[in-house]
């Protein structure tokens, strides 16, 4: 169960493909623009997500509290691998995974194997121009951030206003920039660097400027949690944007 080997078979690939920054940057253009994707390789990806977030989904699943939460949507969660982690410390909730039809996939092949299994569904769909099913009381966004430009984002977060319950809870995983000059940690801005070479509009963002962005789609009770150190992924910091309860 504790298998990486799809998530190191990743990590070779982009030790090789980081040798063509340079032409990335004489191009203008990402590499995933000049290779399309495959259905072959998303489930690939898929793998390599799950394996990579095998620990820290079940370090974070034990330290956010859904126990007062009956639906969860995993947003862009390909494999499920949190979204399982959430239902195996919660026996009341109910999950949904939205993605490709690739990475779920992956995600069904996953609930299958898993006691919690039966309690997860299935949305598949670009969520970025697809219209999104339900309403849910959270809504889990991992290492989805980085992919998009700012304007996406907010986009996104308008959406997901628009599918929380009152007093719903969007929770942001994510690599974060800490410092005013948007300079530390050092891993989001090499991190950065990575969005260039793999995506159109991709990049590392501060705590400050998603704060802001959840303020302006109206989740305007926002917050930073933090994980016990040296669990959960990148630096173990989550952003929370809260719907307000209706009046």
């Amino acid at each position: 169960p504790d298998f990486r080997g799809d998530y190191l078979v990743l990590m070779q690939r982009q030790w090789s493909e980081w040798s063509r920054l340079t032409e990335v940057i004489r191009v203008g253009q990402p590499l995933d623009s000049q290779e399309p994707e495959t259905t072959e390789y998303r489930r690939s990806f898929s793998w390599a997500m799950h394996h990579r977030s095998i620990q820290p989904a079940r370090e974070v699943a034990q330290q956010i509290s859904l126990k007062a939460h009956r639906t969860l949507l995993d947003l862009g969660g390909g494999p499920g691998t949190y979204a399982l982690a959430f239902l195996a410390k919660n026996p009341t909730l109910h999950a949904t995974v939205m993605d490709r039809s690739a990475a779920l996939d992956v995600a069904r092949m996953l609930a299958e194997q898993s006691s919690s299994g039966n309690r997860l569904t299935y949305q598949a769909g670009d969520f970025l121009t697809a219209p999104i099913s339900g309403t849910y009381d959270v809504v889990w966004y991992s290492n989805v951030l980085h992919i998009y430009s700012p304007a996406d984002n907010l986009r996104i977060f308008k959406k997901i206003k628009r599918i929380l319950n009152p007093g719903g809870r969007l929770l942001i995983q994510d690599t974060f920039l800490q410092d005013s000059n948007e300079l530390q940690p050092l891993e989001a801005n090499l991190f950065a660097v990575s969005m260039l070479l793999y995506t159109q509009r991709g990049n590392t963002y501060s705590v400050r400027d998603v704060r802001e962005w959840l303020q302006r789609a109206g989740l305007t009770r926002s917050r930073v949690l933090h994980l016990k150190k040296g669990t959960g992924d990148w630096e173990g910091q989550l952003i929370e944007g809260r719907l307000p309860h209706a009046r």
